[in-house]
């Protein structure tokens, strides 16, 4: 199972309570998409360096209907965590906020409350 499978089985079984969002953080490329025909697809042009939320910013990001918000760190088994995710998981929890890793939907409604 990739990880990608992984938070897709979480964001389902999160789905009754609450509303989930993938997030993306370091930083990627913007630009204006356009029709290459040397290439024959589209390419991007007028690229620009755009930052995302910061490094270690966790994989999935939850508001629950009951007002509870959280972060979920989504990894593979025997997926290796960053530095920068465990700082921004111990730094939510010291918010108050419900944050932790999850290698199944399982771990993720244990994160929550909801097992």
């Amino acid at each position: 199972m990739t990880e990608a499978d992984i938070q897709n089985s979480i964001r389902l079984a999160l789905s009754p309570h609450a509303m989930v969002f993938r997030t993306n953080s370091g930083d990627f490329w913007q630009g204006e998409r356009v029709y290459s025909k040397e290439f024959h697809e589209d390419v991007l042009i007028h690229l620009r360096k755009v930052q995302g939320l910061p490094k270690g910013f966790s994989d999935l990001t939850y508001f629950g209907f009951d007002g509870q918000a959280g972060f979920i760190e989504v990894k593979k088994p025997r997926g290796a965590i960053r530095p920068e995710q465990t700082n921004f998981i111990n730094l939510m929890q010291s918010y108050g906020y419900r944050a932790g890793i999850a290698q199944s939907a399982e771990d993720a409604l244990k994160i929550i409350g909801r097992k």
